[in-house]
């Protein structure tokens, strides 16, 4: 069931969101899945940088993590995003974006905003470049993590994508 606009609300995740998350990200078929152990502690630990979009029934259908770098208190690094394909093409990755940028910009203080992408992710380049163009800002791009970086092998490279100084 696909819930209208009005029927979904950005929250905090919780601890009890943890499988839910898991499960978004396994379905994504794009994310790298973490440990359900992974999202059960980043839904308790990080929830003030992290957001969840909630269908009418107030279960979970999407997800942003993150987490302020410690050093660089002004950036938010985005882990992950996903929402879940029967919501899809309906805007809600950026409004989870936008959202959780608004709030950690009120709560942390927020000049910027990293994430990595592998090359050929172009759902996650649109999205990122155009949160770039809505809040004003520039992007940077620069390899992160070189392929022969990652031990568990074969990895594409992750493009590190740094988006500021922002205008929230």
């Amino acid at each position: 069931m696909t819930a209208t606009q009005a029927d979904l609300h950005i929250d905090r995740p919780t601890v009890a969101d943890g499988a839910a998350l898991w499960r978004i990200a396994k379905d994504s078929d794009v994310l790298d899945l973490n440990s359900s152990y992974s999202y059960l502690l980043w839904c308790r630990d990080f929830s003030g940088t992290s957001a969840v979009v909630r269908d009418e029934r107030g279960e979970p259908v999407g997800f942003v993590t993150g987490y302020v770098r410690p050093e660089r208190p002004g950036t938010l690094l985005v882990w992950q995003v996903a929402v879940d394909a029967a919501q899809r093409g309906r805007g809600l990755a950026a409004r989870l974006l936008d959202g959780l940028s608004a709030r950690v910009a009120e709560e942390y203080g927020l000049t910027e905003v990293e994430t990595t992408i592998s090359p050929g992710n172009t759902a996650s380049e649109r999205l990122f470049t155009s949160y770039a163009e809505r809040h004003g800002a520039p992007v940077e791009r620069t390899v992160l993590f070189e392929a022969g970086d990652f031990p568990d092998g074969p990895h594409d490279p992750e493009v590190l994508y740094r988006i500021g100084p922002l205008s929230l």
